[in-house]
């Protein structure tokens, strides 16, 4: 769950906000190709600014502040709430005025729905801080004279009128992965008052310490081992061994069979935490699977980590969660990947759902990635199957967590048929046990069920196609673009055609 984990759609409140990396070590940003101006957004913006100076009766009014006045009508909806977006460039590089800031949009009455930090695009040393508001625009006016008189940041109000971005960026190659890393740290220990970790700096240390791998890491490398520490294995087997004894009776027949493989090969045990290269060779080396891991920070956004999925990709985290409350993770820890995701992963027709839900996510909008964050969410995070007229559990966060494995197949939670069109809009709550859950009838036809999802709802200008052999995502938006893909379809179905032949006379 280096996945989807916190993706509420509850807006988040000033103590309770998200930032992308926050690390020093920032490398390019996703948001530097999909999000932000390009040159000529940056000369349409200077020229619409003189015009608007031009028209307004403030002339001393500072250019990033024309836009605020120019586009508001009435005092009604001056200080009326609505979003806005908002580029911060703090005065001393740094993030240590972030703090201030937080508390001058407090005072401002603004509610933070995402903080996401980047290098500018013309200078990587300069740091940026990229806010989404609901706000209005008086407050937002008195937030930026705020800024600008305490010396703390230079502001710049992004409209989406002047965004001719027509989609999204996303990765074309694999080793494009190594831009999609930014993490949402709302619940990193570092930020959160209520983190088990957030009072213990060893804790803490030990958490960037191993963050820093996935930061480090570049696409082709071997996965860098961790060195676990005494109270981190004891903590991974409190875990493990309630788990292991409800698997069994609780788990699809899939999971229950890879898991037992896994501790054959993998050193999965209570007394040994496996390392991210180990399970990812094996998960390599599956038939019709062939995904891989490569190690994440922490909880990446939904849009990298889905486009991760494209190229049968999963992000998993490293590091263990705090040993105070072993029997909960305010975000996904490698007990959650290692003993929820990766098994499931070795199934062919999971690996091909998973991916299936990343093509999609490929170019979506926000609005669709909101909603494929969500059919993840109730599927491969909490989802139930049917096998053998019982219903099972299949979801990585039922699978590694064994009070809510229990919950789940109780007579308590709420159960319906897996549908996505309700499925990607259920409202859904990540702080306690799940009052719904969504029952595939099988692995089958949950995907097939997908594949219609997206081919009806997805509003993209163009369909995507994942090409194994160069790991290179093909747009397809032409005929002859299709016409190539239709020519390896052929070829692929008449070596099927002659082995089914051959097999017919055998048996003759």
């Amino acid at each position: 769950m280096a996945s989807i984990a916190a993706l509420s759609r509850a807006k988040f409140s000033i103590k309770s906000y998200s930032v992308e990396h926050g690390y020093p070590s920032r490398r390019r940003s996703l948001v530097d190709d999909a999000k932000f101006e390009t040159q000529k957004n940056r000369e349409a913006r200077l020229s619409w600014l003189q015009e608007q100076r031009q028209n307004s009766q403030d002339t001393d009014l500072p250019e990033e502040e024309v836009l605020v006045v120019s586009e508001t009508n009435n005092d009604q909806e001056f200080n009326k709430p609505q979003i806005q977006h908002l580029l911060l460039r703090p005065n001393d590089g740094t993030f240590s005025s972030l703090p201030r800031i937080l508390k001058f949009i407090e005072t401002c009455k603004g509610h933070i729905e995402h903080i996401e930090s980047r290098c500018n695009r013309d200078d990587p040393n300069i740091m940026e801080i990229f806010l989404r508001l609901e706000i209005s625009s008086s407050g937002l006016l008195h937030l930026m004279k705020s800024l600008r008189h305490g010396n703390l940041a230079q502001a710049e109000v992004l409209k989406e009128q002047l965004i001719s971005i027509k989609d999204p960026w996303f990765p074309r190659h694999i080793s494009d992965l190594d831009f999609c890393t930014h993490i949402m740290t709302k619940y990193e220990p570092d930020l959160d008052i209520d983190h088990p970790g957030f009072t213990d700096k060893v804790y803490r240390a030990r958490r960037k310490e191993i963050a820093q791998i996935a930061f480090d890491y570049r696409w082709g490398q071997r996965i860098p081992d961790v060195e676990y520490t005494p109270d981190e294995i004891k903590t991974w087997g409190a875990v493990y061994r309630k788990l292991v004894e409800l698997y069994p009776t609780h788990a699809c027949r899939q999971h229950v069979e890879v898991f037992q493989t896994l501790e054959r090969e993998c050193g999965y045990s209570p007394d040994s935490i496996p390392q991210l290269e180990a399970v990812s060779n094996f998960l390599r080396r599956k038939k019709w699977t062939g995904f891989t891991l490569r190690p994440a920070a922490g909880l990446l956004t939904a849009r990298d980590f889905l486009a991760s999925l494209a190229f049968r990709v999963f992000q998993s985290t490293q590091y263990i969660r705090h040993g105070s409350n072993p029997d909960h993770s305010p975000e996904p820890d490698c007990i959650h990947e290692l003993l929820g995701h990766a098994p499931i992963l070795a199934d062919p027709t999971f690996a091909e759902f998973s991916q299936e839900i990343g093509l999609a996510s490929l170019g979506a909008d926000d609005q669709e990635i909101e909603r494929f964050a969500t059919l993840y969410w109730f599927t491969v995070e909490f989802g139930l199957c049917m096998e053998d007229g019982r219903i099972k559990a299949y979801g990585a966060g039922l699978l590694s967590s064994y009070g809510e494995l229990q919950h789940s197949l109780s007579d308590k939670p709420e159960k319906k048929p897996f549908e996505p069109e309700k499925a990607a809009v259920q409202p859904y709550q990540d702080v306690d046990y799940q009052g719904l859950y969504f029952v595939a009838q099988s692995f089958e036809k949950a995907k097939e069920q997908l594949k219609n999802y997206v081919y009806t709802k997805l509003k993209r200008r163009f369909d995507v196609a994942y090409d194994p052999f160069t790991q290179s995502i093909e747009v397809i938006n032409n005929l002859d673009k299709l016409k190539c893909i239709s020519k390896s379809l052929e070829s692929q179905l008449s070596r099927f055609n002659g082995a089914l032949n051959r097999l017919s006379l055998a048996k003759k």
